[in-house]
């Protein structure tokens, strides 16, 4: 791991203060060092983020990550340039979006909301340990989806392969250093930090709507399960010559108390929408001390740590973050919400409301955190 000092100003001007990047090495040989790394105290006192790539090829700007950056992401990328296309990385990836949508809502989304969403991330590389273990935001970035692919750990994932049929003039990992080097110049260089909490807050929103229809789906389907079985269906449709074993009634579960969740949901809106205000009078040309700001940066720079719990995840302690994870039995694919959404996918009713009012005290935390930043920020002079 190396360290640099990156400063508000370049060109050899004097900066008004320091901030630090840490550099690191690849994946593999180095990821055991990142989650040592992870430990540190340094890190957890004064990271801002991390910024990870792992691989990149030819096609669409794919970033994932931290959603408190995703307006900052989105900022970020609309000013990259596609080498094959010359729009935007932003335009060309709405506009892929667009030709994806499986639906007419999800198309009227994609272009009516200023920001692209960005995906969450779980698990597979060197951002583990910064953002399950330790909260500091982290995003994942690198150009993909028009080479082909399929070469990853195997013997054919060489220089030749590369030059040949992917990134064949490296027009790309040029792109993809132009976005890299942009996120860390501008969050090394902003006097305040560019951290967002509208488009987080809709995010989780979304989160808690899938984990109600999924509390809800499992029930359904028990439900009809059990009818089927007073029924005689699968005694029915059971051929002889090759019988199985019909499967067993369940009692049906109670509903999910969500209220918790709701009611924080409720004050993570108002929050955002609080520092959303207040920073854009601040953005509005107000020259603001640096003294002042130092307070709101150490908050901004706390938000994602307030989305872990000491305890960590159900069975997994080392896995301290509340929204993002791994999930237990998918190897790198994530599980938002994961103690929650595992505990109904596994039908353990109660752990999953215990876990509901674990969450839920998370942000509230995170929300009264926000409301802190904004009320310091308007004081700031």
């Amino acid at each position: 791991m190396h360290h640099y000092r990156i400063g508000h100003a370049v060109g050899g001007i004097e900066p008004i203060s320091w901030r630090h990047l840490a550099a690191a090495g690849k994946i593999d040989h180095q990821a055991v060092g990142h989650i040592a790394f992870g430990d540190a105290d340094e890190l957890r006192a004064h990271a801002v983020a991390y910024i990870n790539s792992d691989t990149n090829g030819r096609g669409y700007l794919d970033i994932e990550g931290s959603h408190t950056l995703e307006k900052f992401t989105n900022e970020v990328s609309r000013d990259i340039i596609d080498p094959e296309t010359k729009l935007s990385a932003w335009k060309r990836n709405q506009l892929h979006e667009i030709a994806e949508a499986k639906s007419a809502d999800r198309r009227q989304e994609i272009r009516q909301r200023g920001d692209l969403r960005i995906g969450a991330l779980g698990s597979g590389s060197d951002f583990t340990a910064f953002l399950q273990h330790d909260g500091v935001a982290s995003l994942n970035i690198g150009f993909g989806g028009e080479d082909g692919g399929g070469i990853y750990h195997s013997i054919y994932d060489d220089f030749y392969w590369y030059t040949h049929f992917s990134d064949t003039d490296f027009t790309y990992g040029r792109a993809l250093a132009q976005a890299g080097g942009s996120m860390v110049m501008r969050l090394a260089d902003a006097d305040l930090l560019p951290f967002e909490f509208g488009d987080f807050s809709d995010t989780v929103q979304t989160y808690v709507k899938e984990l109600k229809a999924l509390s809800q789906k499992m029930r359904d389907d028990i439900t009809e399960r059990n009818r089927e079985i007073e029924e005689g269906v699968f005694t029915a449709t059971n051929d002889p010559k090759t019988p199985l074993v019909p499967p067993a009634g369940e009692p049906v579960p109670g509903h999910l108390n969500f209220a918790p969740l709701d009611d924080a949901l409720d004050a993570l809106t108002r929050s955002a929408a609080e520092y959303h205000k207040v920073f854009e009078h601040a953005s509005g040309g107000t020259t603001l001390a640096s003294a002042s700001l130092t307070e709101v940066n150490q908050l901004l720079i706390e938000s994602e740590r307030k989305l872990l719990t000491q305890e960590g995840l159900p069975n997994r302690p080392w896995f301290k973050h509340q929204i993002y994870a791994p999930g237990f039995y998918t190897g790198y694919s994530v599980k938002t919400i994961p103690a929650v959404r595992e505990a109904i996918e596994l039908k353990q009713w109660k752990q999953a409301d215990a876990a509901i009012v674990v969450v839920a005290k998370v942000l509230q935390d995170e929300a009264a955190l926000i409301s802190s930043a904004a009320t310091k920020l308007a004081a700031a002079k």
